[in-house]
């Protein structure tokens, strides 16, 4: 789908979670284009620096960004970046938190410390953001939303819902939390996020 000609406002989000949480495959699930994705095939020259042993069918890694788009409207255009799991690429993060309105931070519940990093970076930044529990077909029960909450020190006031990454009404369900996370943020007299979610609102609908 090419991008409109009357498009003139670009809002961003990005989507960070630790090594093969789903972000890849989040953005390709609501994206409205082909996604841009910078994945490569996981080799022997990983071994010792990557830790896939909880992913094991994990064949692909990002080593940059993924990059989606939703057309909101005939003027007004959101850009979803997915951020790279690694550590070894996290310094791409500030550049990909440049400009972004908000964020996703997605977590398995099988893996919740790889979550506390993106937090903190988040909480660095000043960053709004919503926690988005990807529930894979785990066998057995699964840690509860406030068990989660719990593990991960998230105060009330953050957002957090569950999610299948490959459907894309269920994605699109995490980014209208995030569009009324900050539209709340906004209309709050003690804001101190620096832009408005105004345009944001269509992704609501």
């Amino acid at each position: 789908m090419p991008l409109r000609r009357t498009a003139r406002d670009a809002l961003k989000i990005v989507i960070v979670g630790g090594f093969g949480v789903g972000k890849t495959t989040m953005v390709g699930s609501i994206s409205e284009i082909r996604p841009l994705s910078t994945e490569e095939v996981m080799t022997k020259a990983g071994v010792g620096i990557d830790d896939p042993s909880r992913v094991a069918d994990k064949r692909t890694t990002t080593v940059a960004f993924d990059f989606g788009r939703i057309s909101l409207d005939d003027h007004r255009v959101l850009y979803l970046f997915g951020a790279p799991g690694q550590k070894r690429f996290w310094f791409v993060w500030d550049q990909l938190f440049s400009g972004s309105l908000g964020a996703v931070v997605l977590v398995d519940t099988r893996r919740l410390e790889d979550s506390f990093y993106p937090l903190d970076r988040l909480e660095h930044h000043k960053m709004p953001f919503v926690v988005a529990v990807n529930r894979f077909d785990e066998p057995g029960p699964q840690p509860s939303l406030e068990q989660v909450r719990d593990a991960l020190s998230l105060t009330g006031d953050v957002p957090l819902v569950e999610c299948d990454a490959r459907l894309r009404d269920s994605c699109k369900g995490v980014l209208i939390t995030l569009v009324r996370h900050l539209t709340t943020l906004h209309d709050s007299p003690a804001s101190a996020s620096p832009a408005s979610p105004a345009a944001f609102q269509e992704a609501a609908q």
